[in-house]
């Protein structure tokens, strides 16, 4: 098949077999051979933070469990108080490196959440750094304000203040400034009630912003059944999703994104509810979730491969929800198809079918990245 890009964007595909050679002319050949997919989408990011929490990871595998450390003042709230205290050129440092080894295994577009200030001064520098990361590099960025990720410190108590913070200043001036694309919050027994999701995603529609829900993971609070009645572009974990919600998002259009990451770095062992997904023909996505404390995974493909083993996916599924369902969940439909029209985010790959890039975990695969229409990567 051969693809044809004019301005930034795929203008047809054709049979290479009789393909009209005066229908390329002067066009400059990218490359032959090998599997050409569009580029890879990582959907749901924690990117920017400071510090690490590689001795939580220590306590966990003593038994220690994550709402345990929660509870003492460990999980985000850990991540919080190094973020605060680093400066933007700090956090621009620390997570070029966690971007570029995306960029490398295939991935042209991403979402990267706030969430790591809950002050909104903090708030608002994450999301300034999570631009600044677009322009820098070859890659879109899209932002989510995460804003209702814990309740720190100073708020001990009082959550319903600091939704009210959220709500009436956090949210306005993210909005007034152009640094959200949407809002995403943690609806959890450790985190924020399912009325207090209610009060932030109708802040957020207030504001046009779309929104998107952390739901369901380590218990079933309804969250996504919710998320889906405000409109959500998604809802993400879902570990306890039940069919209520399942049927929910079916009827709101809402794509469900998977974690396999988390999966795996919690020792989860409740599944999402795949079959329920699929029989209700609720899009699932796929995203590596990559943060301090609970996926620290910056190879793409290697979530591919969790898809499978853990989620029992196929390997077209989980391509699908890295690629096509992975745009749709960011409320994107021109990037993450190979067809005339979309943007032309393209990754060339060596291998000899697209099972394999889900098949093995080995990274150096990628041959060409398009973005945009140009050649970013080649080797």
């Amino acid at each position: 098949m051969a693809v044809l890009v004019e301005d930034g964007r795929i203008a047809w595909l054709r049979p290479m077999a009789g393909l009209d050679e005066a229908a390329v002319a002067g066009a400059r050949e990218a490359g032959r051979g090998g599997v050409l997919t569009p580029g890879l989408v990582d959907c749901h990011t924690h990117l920017l933070f400071a510090g690490d929490r590689a001795d939580e990871f220590a306590q966990r595998l003593q038994g220690v469990s994550y709402a345990e450390l929660a509870r003492a003042g460990g999980g985000i709230l850990a991540t919080v108080r190094a973020t605060r205290a680093a400066s933007e050129e700090q956090l621009l440092a620390a997570a070029r490196p966690r971007l570029q080894a995306l960029l490398a295994d295939g991935v042209t577009t991403l979402e990267i959440k706030s969430g790591y200030g809950l002050t909104v001064a903090d708030e608002l520098k994450l999301l300034c750094v999570a631009r600044r990361l677009g322009e820098e590099l070859p890659v879109r960025v899209v932002t989510s304000l995460l804003g209702a990720h814990a309740l720190p410190p100073e708020y001990a108590g009082n959550s319903d203040a600091y939704i009210a913070l959220v709500c009436e200043e956090m949210i306005p001036a993210a909005a007034a400034e152009g640094l959200a694309d949407a809002v995403d919050m943690f609806c959890e027994a450790i985190a924020f009630a399912p009325e207090q999701c209610a009060r932030v995603f109708a802040a957020a529609r207030r504001h046009g912003l779309p929104v998107r829900v952390h739901a369901e993971q380590l218990s079933n609070q309804g969250a996504a059944a919710l998320a889906a009645r405000h409109g959500a572009l998604s809802a993400d974990h879902l570990e306890y999703l039940d069919e209520a919600g399942v049927q929910a998002m079916a009827a709101a259009g809402s794509v469900a994104v998977l974690l396999p990451g988390a999966f795996l770095d919690l020792g989860a062992v409740r599944r999402p509810p795949i079959e329920l997904l699929r029989r209700h023909g609720v899009p699932m996505a796929l995203a590596s979730d990559a943060n301090p404390g609970t996926s620290p995974l910056y190879l793409p493909t290697l979530l591919l491969h969790l898809a499978c083993t853990l989620f029992h996916l196929s390997p077209d599924e989980a391509l699908a929800g890295m690629t096509v369902h992975a745009a749709r969940a960011l409320g994107h439909d021109d990037f993450g198809r190979i067809a005339a029209g979309q943007r032309a985010d393209l990754c060339l790959w060596d291998v000899a079918r697209p099972a394999e890039l889900a098949y093995a975990v080995q990274a150096g695969r990628l041959r060409q990245r398009v973005f945009g229409g140009a050649i970013t990567y080649a080797r």
